[in-house]
């Protein structure tokens, strides 16, 4: 069983920029591909960024050049920096372990609330 826990979530005006991270624990963390979702009210959960097994990585056309994910792996640690935040950009974000890709998620965190301000 892995565990995720996001944090770093919180309130931004425009154009600012913030850094999301998510502890991992659990014997089986390092099998996953780990990547980083996001839910607006309304609208459907949708995958942002992803990091393979190898350190690859992939973004959403809508995230592409304003966030970056990385990791950590001696601290168990998944991040994404996120610049250049946009009012669209407000939601609910959440960390998962995924099998391979988006459509694999095998585990997710609780979530973490981004807002947005203009």
């Amino acid at each position: 069983q892995v565990q995720l826990v996001e944090s770093g979530g919180g309130s931004v005006q425009a154009g600012g920029s913030l850094r999301l991270s998510c502890v991992a624990s659990g014997r089986t963390y390092s099998r996953y591909c780990m990547g980083w979702f996001r839910q607006a009210p309304g609208k459907e959960r949708e995958g942002l960024a992803d990091i393979d097994k190898d350190g690859s990585t992939s973004y959403a056309d809508s995230v592409k050049g304003r966030f970056t994910i990385s990791q950590d792996n001696a601290k168990n640690t998944l991040y994404l920096q996120m610049t250049s935040l946009k009012p669209e950009d407000t939601a609910m974000y959440y960390c998962a372990a995924m099998y391979d890709g988006w459509s694999s998620v095998a585990h997710w965190g609780q979530g973490t609330q981004v807002t947005v301000s203009s």
